[in-house]
């Protein structure tokens, strides 16, 4: 392959490659789990290491992947357009103290005491995250929840930064992209470690 810029950066992924090609495979790259296990150590240290690929089908691969990813990172994937969790209950949004809270399917909902609240007790067929005693994002799997970004859980900080502030509609809807976003990719970052197969990568 040989760099070819045209005007949107992009080469055509078969002779030619771009510095937009380029910066999605990277990004594709640091978003394996395999790689992240296998220079956590280094990665402490140093700046990260970029492999590279002489395998074309990989690289090309690759490219989708990132590319993929970028779009969700920046919020404009057309997977956002309709997100799959709902806020049902109608309140003053408000974020308050002692909250989120967050309720894994399977476990018993507010109003067993258990964590306090206004509902009615019953075991949860989904994930619920709360934001005050009855209003919740409803819909949010465990592994959304537990995802971490620099060592801090992303959907737990971007509320509780927002503690005894009400959010409007334009901060329930980022919320929604939000999880929708880390649900695919946790599903992409899956796709980039079958994709790479094994390291170091070849």
């Amino acid at each position: 392959m040989v760099i070819w810029r045209r005007i949107d950066g992009r080469g055509d992924r078969e002779a030619t490659f771009g510095p937009e090609d380029v910066f999605d495979y990277i990004y594709a790259v640091f978003h394996s789990p395999r790689y992240r296990e296998r220079y956590a150590e280094f990665l402490k240290i140093d700046f990260p290491r970029v492999p590279l690929t002489w395998d074309r089908e990989k690289f090309r691969s690759l490219v989708k992947l990132g590319g993929e990813l970028v779009a969700l990172h920046l919020l404009e994937s057309s997977l956002l357009a309709r997100p799959a969790t709902r806020y049902p209950v109608v309140g003053d949004n408000r974020v308050e103290k002692g909250h989120p809270k967050y309720f894994a399917p399977g476990e018993v909902g507010p109003g067993s005491g258990s964590k306090g609240g206004d509902g009615d007790g019953a075991v949860l067929e989904v994930g619920r995250v709360y934001i005050n005693k009855s209003q919740h994002f409803e819909g949010v799997p465990p592994e959304v929840w537990e995802f971490q970004v620099g060592g801090y859980q992303v959907c737990d900080k971007w509320l509780k930064d927002r503690r005894g502030r009400q959010l409007s509609y334009d901060d329930l809807t980022h919320y929604q992209k939000m999880i929708a976003a880390l649900k695919e990719t946790i599903r992409l970052m899956e796709e980039v470690d079958s994709a790479v197969g094994e390291w170091p990568l070849k």
